[in-house]
């Protein structure tokens, strides 16, 4: 069975917006690792749409990019894609496909699925699926900054507070923290 795993940027006060990040070669090129150790992407619909009207473009040449972000979409578009939605059935881009039904049953079948894991990147959906208990691990780049705003992150909130044990801290050149947490199985 292949992990599931949350991986999102995050200002210092929460704000998971795309646009409040710091979003260079830097932080591309550590999605990219990430992104090559996991065996497929998982993401709802509006996190999808989002990254479908780019990130295609980047990949065929048609957008200018820097290499790591050129790599980052040539890498994405081969990557499989899995989209939770109950408003949308038809998605186009290159290898995705849609997940619909009971969800713990969905992404529970896909996680055994996909020994490699699974690399999710949407705030709504993450905070669904850990209400379901079925993430394993959080990779959360801390950005520098405070946005003042949301959307932020689990503003829908948990039933519970989530342990989680340190597994590595990596500061970036740019000030960006990355933080690797798994679910702890204990209570501190």
């Amino acid at each position: 069975m292949g992990l599931l795993t949350f991986s999102i940027n995050v200002t210092l006060d929460g704000c998971i917006d795309h646009q409040e990040g710091i979003a260079d070669n830097e932080t591309h090129a550590f999605f990219t690792r990430l992104m090559d150790e996991s065996g497929a992407m998982l993401w709802g619909r509006v996190t999808y749409e989002m990254m479908e009207s780019y990130w295609p473009a980047v990949a065929r040449g048609e957008a200018e990019a820097s290499p790591p972000m050129r790599d980052w979409a040539i890498k994405l578009n081969a990557k499989p894609k899995y989209v939770v939605s109950s408003t949308r059935t038809d998605f186009l881009w290159n290898n995705s496909h849609h997940i619909a039904g009971d969800l713990r049953t969905a992404i529970q079948n896909l996680k055994d699925a996909t020994p490699a894991g699974m690399l999710l990147g949407s705030g709504k959906l993450a905070a669904a699926l850990d209400r379901l208990d079925l993430i394993d691990e959080y990779k959360f780049l801390v950005h520098p900054r405070i946005a003042g705003h949301g959307p932020t992150l689990y503003e829908s909130g948990l039933p519970g507070a989530r342990h989680l044990e340190l597994i590595s801290v990596k500061p970036l050149r740019n000030g960006v923290v990355a933080m690797h947490y798994r679910r702890s199985l204990t209570k501190p």
